[in-house]
């Protein structure tokens, strides 16, 4: 049986997609390759962002072969490189893919993509586009909106098939004219085992996190997990939170802020005044160590003004936890049911996020059965669906190739 030779196309490494690449990599029929534009984020590099320096301290390049495309005007090492409309400039892609059936293309916003595109047709390879893009992800007007309509009516001409990450994903493909045939769901995972492992491992240290964190027992603890950015919003957070700390049917709830960034001394100060002693800010955390914040919490809450998706909601899910998000959060419209294992709330108001806080803490019992239906729902959101959807836009598009792995 010869096996499918699929390219796969991305700007760099990137944490969230190395195990789903590496499951793709051991289906049977599937002859893999990774390229990437460039490779900074498998090293140590500084990230504006977070202010800090960067490693992660999870393989990205282990168990799939990749290569690293050559350059023009490559940043210095140790460094995160723009990546902008122009930027990675690479060659070499088009004689890389002689031999190979199949392109799949992370992304279309760049000149990146745009010429990968043209050289997988050229060589007369199909191709396959994944992109997180939804109508909620970017302000349009609309003359934007019709002249986003025209550039996708071009864009189908050179891509076979599409894999929306989601409902919203979705939708967007459908309202810029891509035909439904040409859709096949692959939607935004994370490895749920691994997270879920590391859930369960700290729960039998639970006890003693809280008490590290000088966490009274008995009070809920109310979680953020990202960059301290504005985009994030977590001011928005700490602003509901201190109108809800003193209520008592609330237990007096604790909040605590994971994670780094240029809000982050501003908001240290506004804490120490509206909600003293009753917030925590534990800064950067590695990869490995995010499980333990999970498995902390009652409760996570995700209060983005603008999140074209959100896997730190699918991370905490893992953990078997309620999660509370704004209705611009991606994630939310197929992974938060409210009244099931949480609740929304409308984009920066912090009385409705006060109002989504106390409807999923005043009930313990409830709160719990919140966080067992976010296990049950995340669990049929995984990888095995991801490989079904890329299976299903291979068997489409490439003749000979099955949708079912042959056993």
């Amino acid at each position: 049986m010869r096996r499918l030779r699929l390219a796969y196309l991305v700007t760099h490494p990137i944490q969230y997609q190395a195990p789903l690449l590496r499951r793709v990599a051991a289906e049977p029929d599937i002859d893999f390759t990774a390229f990437f534009g460039s490779d900074f984020s498998a090293h140590a590099f500084t990230a504006g962002e977070f202010g800090r320096t960067i490693q992660w301290d999870v393989p990205l390049l282990e168990g799939y072969r990749h290569e690293v495309l050559p350059q023009l005007f490559a940043a210095p090492e140790g460094t995160q490189p723009p990546l902008d409309l122009w930027r990675p400039i690479n060659y070499g892609l088009a004689k890389r893919l002689q031999g190979f059936d199949a392109l799949w293309v992370h992304g279309y916003a760049r000149a990146f993509h745009w010429a990968a595109i043209a050289a997988a047709r050229r060589r007369g390879l199909k191709v396959l586009l994944r992109d997180e893009a939804t109508s909620i992800s970017a302000e349009r007007g609309l003359l934007k909106a019709a002249a986003k309509r025209l550039f996708f009516a071009a864009l189908a001409r050179g891509v076979d098939a599409f894999l929306p990450i989601g409902r919203l994903n979705r939708q967007y493909y459908l309202e810029n004219g891509v035909p439904a045939a040409r859709l096949f769901d692959m939607p935004y995972a994370v490895d749920n085992a691994h997270f879920r492992r590391g859930a369960e491992a700290a729960a039998l240290k639970h006890a003693q996190m809280r008490a590290e964190l000088n966490l009274e027992p008995g009070r809920p603890v109310i979680l953020f997990a990202a960059k301290l950015i504005e985009r994030k919003r977590p001011d928005l957070l700490l602003e509901a939170f201190a109108r809800i700390r003193d209520e008592p049917a609330l237990r007096q709830p604790y909040l605590v802020f994971v994670g780094d960034g240029p809000m982050r001394a501003f908001l240290e100060g506004k804490a120490t005044t509206v909600a003293p002693n009753a917030v925590r800010f534990a800064g950067f955390q590695p990869q490995a160590e995010l499980p333990r914040w999970y498995d902390l919490c009652d409760v996570f809450v995700l209060p983005s003004q603008q999140e074209s998706w959100g896997l730190v909601i699918n991370e905490v899910m893992c953990a078997g936890r309620a999660v509370v998000a704004s209705d611009r959060v991606g994630a939310a419209a197929d992974l938060v049911r409210p009244g099931e294992n949480g609740a929304l709330f409308q984009v920066n108001e912090a009385a409705d996020l006060a109002r989504a806080l106390r409807d999923v803490l005043n009930d313990p019992q409830r709160l719990v059965a919140m966080g067992r239906r976010s296990l049950e729902i995340v669990e049929r959101w995984s990888f095995a669906e991801d490989i079904a959807g890329l299976r299903g836009a291979l068997a489409a598009t490439c003749p000979g190739f099955r949708a079912e792995a042959a056993r």
